[in-house]
């Protein structure tokens, strides 16, 4: 459990300071609000996928389906921010110094979107397959 926590915590060092570095000029203090809210909204999207991949799993108890959600969501929404934060970070910086067109903008985040969201499918299995490998090592000890 410990080392999945330093991974957890790794990933969201590797994460902010990406995403901080990829905003560019702008202000400290609407950096620390976009990665803050990005944070907010990859947990909630994580949260989602997990509660689709749970269906049809049956946890023992409250507790322990209660303490794979946080870890899963915790590490699967550092790893989705990965994949989306920073680069719509430097697409917001773009916006911010007016070297992007609007068209382009949209082409961009149509894009990102799209990866985000084969990402998310594959996730779903992936995590569906976590939860059911967890329970098997729980009940042969």
């Amino acid at each position: 459990m410990a080392f999945i926590i330093v991974v957890i915590m790794v990933l969201y060092f590797i994460l902010i300071t990406w995403t901080w570095h990829s905003l560019g000029s702008m202000e400290n203090t609407k950096k620390v609000a976009y990665s803050i809210i990005g944070i907010i909204i990859m947990c909630f999207v994580t949260l989602i996928v997990f509660n689709i991949s749970q269906k049809g799993i049956l946890y023992d108890n409250i507790k322990m389906q209660n303490d794979v959600r946080n870890m899963l969501v915790f590490l699967f929404a550092g790893i989705n921010g990965i994949i989306v934060m920073p680069q719509l970070a430097k697409l917001l910086d773009k916006i911010n110094e007016e070297q992007i067109e609007k068209n382009q903008i949209i082409a961009h985040i149509a894009i990102i979107l799209i990866i985000f969201i084969i990402c998310l499918v594959f996730e779903t299995g992936y995590m569906k397959d976590t939860q059911e490998g967890i329970l098997r090592v729980y009940h042969k000890s």
